[in-house]
């Protein structure tokens, strides 16, 4: 189980410094939790991405299931044994990878509506609807498996049943991620699905692993209200907040304000899939403790690294000649050791070592980040 303590409440917003503690360490919040997919942070093996002050790592049920699948990690310890990450972890429900196969790969959408002024999306997503690829019952999902088009079942109980074995201190109950394109009644059609599901999961859950319940509801307020009721209701450990966040910040920011009022203080609060760095004082402000992304390594891969100047894309030629680290102020081994002409050169020669030290610099500054926020919580200055 998990412990979750309060050291410090803002005078000025709704930011609170905290401490987290599980079997496997104390996690200071509010903090980053990098993505590890496949049970892997790509380009870093586990001793780096703890080098990199990362305090947890979150993976995903979903792909894992499908290789090497949950019995034979089981049969490894567990995920901690399995990539040698001794320090806190969680595990998603697998919900947002199955839901993406349908009306997100459908009409190619996220959980932020990405649209360009004066561009108009006229599709919308109506209650008897379904997506393509995919067959939504009321004990779950069945859709093709991408690796092989084998016909699969995942619900709540399968999904509590695979994270169990999976072993990570910390789960995500079983929820239907909505895009942004649905209406009023398919979003509340949705949200009885799943607040029926985060039932199953408690019922369902046999282990002393946490379990936090998901809010859902999309962008539309009475529904947002009425999934935190009813989840802050059950007998969760913590909360995520997932599912549709809007067309952009300024949503996503006043749904976070209608929802975290509603939810238990002494429990943790984690902002599922959003978590790009200019958005981090904003979201901790509002009261969110954690919040899983994956630009920090995304980024990495396409050369492009973050710094006290902004982003920095390394792969433009002008780099070569650039004799400075990539960031001057941050002390992680790659801006102690390297230039940016040198790791200009990898990407320009396609070398998979600029990747891995691009990503390693992007995961010690957006901690280091972190740090100087938790600072502030402290001292109220934010």
């Amino acid at each position: 189980m998990i412990e979750f303590k309060i050291l410090k409440k803002s005078k000025r917003s709704f930011a609170r410094l905290g401490l987290l503690k599980t079997p496997h360490g104390e996690i200071f919040t509010p903090t980053l939790v990098p993505v590890a997919t496949q049970a892997a942070v790509k380009t870093l093996d586990s001793k780096e991405v703890e080098e990199t002050k990362t305090q947890i790592l979150i993976c995903n049920t979903f792909h894992l299931h499908l290789k090497p699948g949950e019995k034979i990690i089981e049969k490894a310890g567990g995920l901690h044994s399995f990539f040698n990450w001794q320090k806190p972890l969680m595990t998603d429900s697998g919900g947002f990878q199955v839901f993406s196969l349908g009306f997100g790969k459908d009409l190619k959408v996220g959980k932020i509506l990405k649209i360009f002024p004066g561009e108009k999306r006229k599709e919308t997503i109506s209650k008897n609807l379904q997506p393509k690829e995919i067959r939504i019952t009321p004990e779950g999902v069945i859709f093709r498996s991408p690796l092989d088009g084998k016909e699969l079942f995942l619900g709540p109980k399968e999904s509590i049943r695979i994270q169990e074995k999976l072993g990570a201190d910390i789960m995500f109950a079983f929820d239907e991620c909505t895009p942004p394109l649905v209406d009023y009644e398919y979003a509340k059609a949705s949200l009885s699905r799943t607040n029926r599901w985060a039932e199953i999961c408690l019922k369902t859950k046999k282990t002393n692993q946490a379990l936090f319940g998901i809010v859902q509801g999309s962008h539309f307020k009475k529904l947002r209200i009425t999934a935190a009721h009813f989840i802050n209701s059950l007998d969760f450990d913590g909360f995520g907040i997932g599912g549709d966040l809007g067309k952009g910040k300024k949503t996503m920011l006043k749904i976070l304000s209608f929802v975290i009022p509603i939810l238990e203080e002494r429990k943790p609060r984690h902002l599922l899939g959003i978590g790009h760095l200019k958005d981090v004082e904003s979201i901790v402000k509002m009261g969110i403790d954690l919040f899983d992304c994956n630009f920090p390594t995304r980024y990495g891969r396409h050369g492009i690294a973050i710094s006290s100047e902004g982003k920095i894309d390394l792969r433009k030629r002008k780099f070569l000649k650039d004799f400075e680290p990539i960031d001057k102020k941050c002390s992680c081994f790659v801006c102690q050791n390297y230039k940016r002409s040198y790791i200009c050169h990898l990407l320009r020669a396609g070398e998979v070592l600029a990747q891995k030290l691009i990503s390693f610099h992007n995961l010690y500054f957006f901690n280091t980040f972190l740090e100087k926020i938790r600072e502030k919580i402290k001292a109220s200055k934010i």
